[in-house]
């Protein structure tokens, strides 16, 4: 990564110049601290979360890509240094939550105001930002999209990774039995979760999940899109629902910007027809993707009351500092940690 830097300036970010390797397109740069703007506010920040959607934004496969250059960095934790004019209920010194999808690698961040949730000041930062993104997106699968009982059973794909760690311990929290693929480096740390693991390469994948689960499951969590979503789907048992929750960008050239979700989007829509027409034994697949707003406020906080209680405990797979922004997502790109990447600014 190239530095530069000025001891006048003040702000140390992250930015994405381009399609390609981590190590050649994430720079870091130091400018100057920004000012809040009418209905916006200052957050200092503690920790920036490292997630999938930097991997597709760097290789120009997100569903939604900025343009280059721009500072990554999905969701952040921080505290309030300057609110704006007509900002109210909020103070410098307010630790505070907020998914602005991009700009959180950087030591401060201008934001909406109405887009901040407050953040519990006792928590470690590391934690406290894995429960934004990550955590509302297990969390409104879970409980807004399917229909679930304790004793049932569900297939949650990538359950070693950022959502797949939490939404595999808020299961097991509900009663409800996990299987959960991963490769075999990681089984010990699915077991740890309180999942069955089943490796996602075996050959026979689906018979293996059958072997677990004879009559099917309730619920499948797929994250990796194409033709898995058939196998997710026939593994199924009668009224289940399979979640696509994102889609892998493995084999698309950078700029295919939506080919990548194209897969899911088309099942989707002809799997929504035949349960209409009363096709699908009561089946269901349905698309997910995190948003803010009031639900997802609400959910924040109730992740932040199931980590205080001990439910949940995040798994971080690494704390790095800013100028490691490069080294955290190759770690994301090899997929050899369990948990979440952090980035944590230093604060000169």
């Amino acid at each position: 990564m190239t530095v530069h830097s000025e001891a006048s300036l003040v702000n140390a970010r992250v930015t994405m110049t381009g399609s390609g390797e981590p190590e050649q397109n994430l720079v870091a740069v130091r400018d100057a601290r920004p000012s809040a703007g009418p209905g916006k506010a200052v957050v200092r920040v503690e920790a920036a979360g490292v997630s999938y959607a930097e991997v597709q934004m760097l290789q120009h496969l997100h569903p939604f890509p900025p343009k280059f250059p721009f500072v990554p960095g999905y969701d952040l934790v921080g505290r309030v240094v300057e609110t704006g004019p007509g900002v109210t209920g909020l103070r410098p010194g307010d630790r505070v939550a907020a998914m602005p999808r991009q700009g959180a690698w950087q030591e401060y961040v201008e934001l909406p105001a109405k887009h901040l949730a407050e953040a519990p000041g006792h928590l470690d930062p590391a934690v406290a930002v894995s429960l934004i993104t990550n955590g509302v997106t297990a969390y409104q699968m879970l409980h807004r999209l399917v229909s679930l009982h304790p004793g049932d059973t569900v297939l949650v794909h990538g359950a070693s990774g950022g959502v797949g760690t939490l939404l595999t311990q808020l299961a097991v929290h509900h009663g409800l039995r996990v299987i959960g693929t991963a490769s075999p480096a990681k089984h010990p740390a699915v077991r740890a979760l309180g999942a069955e693991p089943v490796d996602y390469r075996l050959p026979d994948f689906a018979g293996a999940v059958r072997e677990l689960a004879p009559q099917g499951v309730q619920a499948v969590f797929d994250h990796v899109g194409g033709r898995g979503l058939d196998v997710g789907w026939d593994l199924l048992a009668d009224g289940g629902t399979l979640v696509s929750f994102d889609s892998s960008v493995a084999g698309y050239w950078p700029g295919q910007w939506f080919r990548p979700h194209v897969p899911a989007l088309r099942r989707t829509v002809a799997r929504w027809f035949a349960r209409r027409l009363g096709l699908t034994r009561g089946r269901r697949q349905t698309m997910y993707y995190v948003k803010p707003g009031a639900k997802f406020q609400a959910d924040l906080a109730a992740l932040y009351r199931l980590a205080d209680e001990g439910v949940l405990r995040p798994e971080i797979a690494g704390r790095h500092r800013l100028d490691e922004a490069p080294a955290a997502l190759r770690a994301l790109l090899d997929g050899a940690t369990v948990g979440k990447h952090v980035l944590i600014p230093s604060h000169r």
